[in-house]
């Protein structure tokens, strides 16, 4: 396309910070700096933590065997160094819009922009697709219902059009309501542990499991261990989401980078301990055909205390939560695209009373919808361990960018007069080269790879039908034109 803005450049993206305007009404905002270290560490820590952890500890157990706490600590290393990218760019250029802006700024190119926006807002998809499995499988052991793959499948259709119409109706996440669905998603965690120390000490928990590798396949150990951590991978790709936090954050440079790494600590100690009881109490080829792992630790390790009558309904609302959290960004972001011309403008429709962006709200739902119904009863037996693998696919396709740009961010001197984290210098090199290498497909699953494929095609033929209208009809060019305020655009009250 012709003028493209250059890296580090001018252009639309050269003035992301705190204050920006709105494209739609020329008005000034700044966001109120509501969150201190506290609320942002909450924040991140309930970003993390959630579907990853329990819908798929038991495939990763199934995949390595007891030795599931390794693939979770090198996938912890991974998205650390990837996380110093992020604290570099986000204090650099403290603007909302995450991997889109630093994407734009780096290479100028729209259509990459355009790629690096759909990968995450299909990522969003994804997640909420596997976060709507679990929630249907605990349904159902909650309720102690014998419900078949498809009976599952129509379960998590159900949950995702309750979403949707929540959505509709105009649901604002604020950060007390995370606070207490992070506290909600702790403490069926913690019950994990708990019941984990518990069995211990009565003897019920077999520690030498947990060094044992068994692969499910023909491989080595060092080809099972890769193929397993970009799984677990997706346990950890919530931190990215907490940039469009920074300017809600007081003092970011400050606080943004200890509180990030304290949060990834944090969530590293939770998930270990998880990992390590869950494979000390439960049989390994138990967990490898279970949906609800976690609910079997607490069942098979504390058999004489009924709360494994509540844990579904603790997980239930924990994962919920990512549901939610995801459809909200998914439908936003969509939103976003089509108000700044990138995708047809019907995606950018709002209702006339909640001014809510209903024609993207349905459009996500049924793309979620569609991919449960595939993936559970015709292209694989998990709907957990494929949407979770595809999720973490889109995403170390976007670290890997995020990553290069930080790189060659490093010769834009415009910010030198700003204080800004600074990441060791070989960091973003190592973060391109393991999230790259964990794109290939000796660490992803084909069908992951077909999802992923799938998804982004959508995004490309929607990007071309506005092109070809904008160019026969319009004179106008299918790119974004603020793409620093398209985080700003994802909520259509503001």
């Amino acid at each position: 396309m012709s003028n493209e803005t250059s890296p580090g450049q001018g252009g639309p993206a050269a003035s992301a910070g705190v204050k920006g305007n709105d494209p739609r009404t020329g008005e000034s905002h700044e966001l109120k700096r509501v969150m201190g270290p506290g609320l942002l560490l909450l924040f991140i820590v309930g970003d993390i933590l959630g579907t990853g952890v329990y819908a798929l500890t038991g495939n990763i157990a199934g995949e390595i065997g007891g030795a599931a706490w390794a693939p979770i600590l090198i996938a912890f290393v991974v998205a650390t160094i990837t996380a110093f990218s992020y604290l570099e760019l986000v204090t650099k250029y403290p603007g909302a819009s995450g991997a889109a802006l630093y994407t734009h700024k780096a290479f100028g190119i729209h259509f990459m922009t355009f790629l690096v926006t759909f990968a995450v807002l299909c990522s969003g998809l994804t997640s909420a697709a596997t976060a709507s499995s679990a929630v249907a499988s605990n349904f159902a052991k909650g309720f102690h219902l014998d419900l078949s793959p498809f009976g599952i499948t129509v379960v998590a259709m159900v949950f995702l059009g309750i979403l949707a119409l929540i959505n509709l109706r105009g649901v604002s996440e604020s950060v007390k309501l995370n606070v207490v669905l992070t506290c909600i998603e702790l403490t069926g965690l913690l019950i994990v542990i708990l019941v984990g120390f518990w069995a211990a000490s009565q003897g019920n928990a077999d520690f030498s499991q947990t060094v044992v590798f068994e692969t499910s396949e023909d491989k080595g150990i060092f080809m099972a261990l890769t193929a397993v951590t970009s799984l677990a991978f997706f346990s950890f790709v919530g931190f990215e989401d907490s940039v469009n936090m920074v300017e809600e954050t007081k003092d970011p440079t400050k606080n943004f980078p200890r509180v990030m790494l304290l949060g990834l600590s944090i969530t590293l100690v939770v998930y270990v301990l998880v990992s390590i009881f869950t494979v000390a109490i439960v049989p390994i080829g138990q967990l490898g055909e279970s949906t609800t792992p976690l609910l079997d630790v607490v069942r098979i390790g504390a058999p004489g205390v009924p709360i494994d009558a509540i844990y579904p309904f603790l997980t239930i609302i924990a994962v919920a939560n990512t549901a939610l959290i995801n459809m909200l960004m998914a439908s936003r972001l969509l939103y976003g695209m089509a108000r700044q011309g990138v995708i047809p403008g019907i995606l950018g429709k709002v209702l006339p009373g909640r001014r809510t962006p209903w024609t993207s709200i349905i459009f996500t739902t049924v793309l979620g919808m569609v991919l449960i119904l595939i993936v559970n009863n015709f292209m694989g037996k998990s709907t957990a361990s494929a949407l979770g693998g595809t999720t973490a696919l889109l995403l170390l396709g976007v670290f890997t960018v995020v990553n290069i740009a930080a790189i060659i961010l490093r010769r834009d001197k415009s910010q030198e007069n700003h204080a800004y984290f600074h990441a060791p210098k070989v960091l973003p090199y190592l973060g391109a080269i393991t999230c790259a290498y964990l794109l290939g497909p000796w660490a992803q699953d084909p069908i992951e790879y077909q999802i992923a494929v799938i998804l982004i095609g959508l995004g490309v033929a929607l990007w071309l039908l506005n092109f070809l209208y904008d160019r026969l009809f319009t004179g106008r060019r299918a790119r974004f034109h603020h793409p620093e305020d398209l985080a700003h655009l994802e909520d259509p009250d503001r």
